[in-house]
């Protein structure tokens, strides 16, 4: 189920009589008078949440004789909010896009000419100022504590704050003395 339909779904479900009618078709399938006649609406009125609900897909209709007859459709309530939540959004790009922005700012606040001004007091800020850091440090590679000390005196002159805060973000991890960048 797409984002778009999730939305048209719950917007339809947000109506008594709607809810009401697909409790009748739980039990059974129904034509337009027989649910007017259950729910205590006229039948004009069922005739408008049908086609409501048939337009999102949460029923379905079937030509019988005289009648048309409606049942409810199991499979779009066999999606739980879990899998719609879990489904890409169309505005993905949208939202990454926002966090690079957001991104840039802040290392634009807190560096100057290559250098670290101050150190974030906000975790969110100080984590991308400390990924920023990190793109000094090969991947894969040990370094001693003197140069992972010496790499990030490059940037600031408290690289025991840093270098401590790095590896309580799991950017570093210390093993022996040896530091390694996840």
């Amino acid at each position: 189920m797409t984002e778009q339909s999730a939305i048209a779904l719950f917007k339809c479900l947000a109506d008594k009589s709607r809810i009401q009618i697909l409790k009748s078709l739980v039990t059974e399938d129904m034509y337009v008078e027989r649910l007017a006649e259950r729910i205590g609406i006229t039948p004009a009125t069922v005739s408008f949440h049908l086609k409501k609900l048939e337009d999102v897909g949460a029923v379905k209709s079937q030509r019988d004789q005289y009648y048309t007859m409606y049942s409810i459709n199991p499979e779009i309530f066999n999606v739980t909010i879990l899998d719609i939540l879990k489904e890409e959004s169309e505005e993905l790009a949208l939202q990454k896009e926002r966090d690079e922005i957001y991104r840039k700012k802040v290392i634009d606040s807190f560096f100057r000419y290559g250098k670290l001004k101050s150190i974030p007091s906000q975790r969110k800020k100080e984590r991308i100022v400390l990924e920023e850091i990190a793109k000094a440090f090969e991947p894969g590679r040990e370094y001693t504590e003197k140069e992972i000390n010496l790499l990030i005196a490059d940037f600031h002159d408290d690289f025991c704050t840093i270098r401590r805060d790095m590896i309580s973000e799991g950017i570093l991890t210390r093993d022996k003395m040896m530091y390694r960048k996840l």
